[in-house]
């Protein structure tokens, strides 16, 4: 009759005891116990996502704050520049054109009297003034000369005076032509040429200043 084998250790397992150890052993820590778990990745993962959420909101509030206080455009280039040279033309003394105008007031007024003047002429003067105009672009003429001129032409005196004195003549440039001409065909010395020119009817004053110009 075969018999059941034994259990050595009738009073239970034997937790002292590591398998393949020996009797009176403990077992090292944690033994018998599941291993830890691992934390899950998607809670560190979030709380990284907020954050950075947290950072774009601050960077955006601080940029709308610095932001604001620059709503004005800044002046450009041309603004600047334009002040200065504003100011300077308004702090700039004006000038006083008061001078010119008093200067050119008599010319005027004395073209404008010559041109009432000559409108108010009669036909025989008007044709005296065109053909005192004419002798006068074609050569020079002392005064004198050019009314003698017009009454050789069959103007009366009266006519010829009227023609020639309603003219703005310079008689020392004619007197300082006519020198040029004498010049040009003949020699004179420089009393002779000064002679010749008041012979003609230019007074001493303008026949010097027609020599004068020639440098004799």
């Amino acid at each position: 009759m075969s018999s059941t084998p034994q259990d050595p250790n009738p009073q239970g397992p034997d937790y002292g005891r590591q398998p393949g150890g020996h009797p009176g052993q403990y077992p090292p820590p944690g033994y018998g116990q599941q291993p830890p778990q691992k934390k899950s990745k998607k809670k560190w993962a979030i709380g990284c996502l907020g954050l950075i959420v947290l950072v774009i909101v601050l960077f955006a509030g601080c940029s709308a704050l610095l932001g604001g206080g620059t709503d004005d455009p800044a002046p450009t280039s041309g603004e600047t520049s334009s002040t200065p040279s504003s100011a300077a033309t308004e702090d700039a003394p004006a000038t006083d054109e008061t001078p010119a105008t008093a200067e050119s007031g008599p010319a005027e007024a004395e073209t404008e009297a010559d041109n009432a003047e000559q409108s108010s002429a009669t036909v025989a003067q008007r044709n005296a003034i065109r053909s005192a105009e004419n002798y006068i672009d074609f050569s020079a003429f002392s005064r004198s000369g050019l009314i003698d001129q017009l009454e050789f032409e069959g103007y009366s005196t009266a006519d010829a005076t009227f023609a020639v004195d309603s003219l703005d003549i310079d008689y020392n440039e004619q007197a300082a032509k006519s020198a040029a001409n004498y010049l040009e065909t003949s020699a004179f010395s420089r009393s002779g040429l000064i002679d010749q020119l008041m012979f003609e009817g230019y007074t001493a004053e303008q026949a010097t200043y027609g020599v004068d110009q020639t440098g004799l």
